[in-house]
């Protein structure tokens, strides 16, 4: 299995949805199945299928979870001296010369939207021990993109 990497925050994340699957979505697919053994003939009965078939998923989704807490590497000191995963870099891309901002985590936190990029993505992977100033390309199938990493921090 791969290394899983998480900051504070997004360990403190994963813990709270490993609460509610085990107090909230487990409870509820076990009474889901009780109710569908009540309509009688197991052989047919679609109701009770589908809820094995979510409580499989929940439990497989536990024990993910439970796992992943149980191997992470977290990232509690960042060293801002380069990037590193747990950073947040300021990148100019060099062709539209906007400013993004992005904060390097693992993938378990990715969250391209919300500006939470994994290590493991084109953009993560280019900037892992980039130093201010320095001229990062990442290649994506449009073509390369050129930035320059303007600033790191926590």
């Amino acid at each position: 299995m791969e290394q899983v990497y998480l900051t504070k925050e997004g360990k403190k994340q994963l813990e709270e949805k490993l609460d509610y699957y085990k107090t909230v979505k487990r409870p509820e697919v076990i009474k889901r199945i009780g109710l569908a053994r009540e309509f009688g003939d197991l052989s047919e009965n679609s109701e009770y299928d589908a809820a094995k078939e979510e409580q499989a998923r929940i439990e497989g989704e536990i024990s993910d979870m439970e796992q992943k807490l149980r191997d992470c590497i977290l990232i509690q000191k960042v060293d801002t001296s380069k990037v590193n995963i747990g950073c947040r870099v300021e990148l100019l891309n060099n062709t539209l010369g906007q400013t993004v901002t992005y904060k390097i985590v693992g993938t378990t936190e990715s969250d391209p939207l919300n500006g939470l990029i994994s290590n493991q993505s084109p953009v993560g992977k280019a900037v892992l021990g980039k130093a201010l100033g320095d001229d990062v390309v990442v290649t994506t199938p449009n073509g390369d993109i050129h930035f320059t990493v303007k600033k790191i921090s926590e």
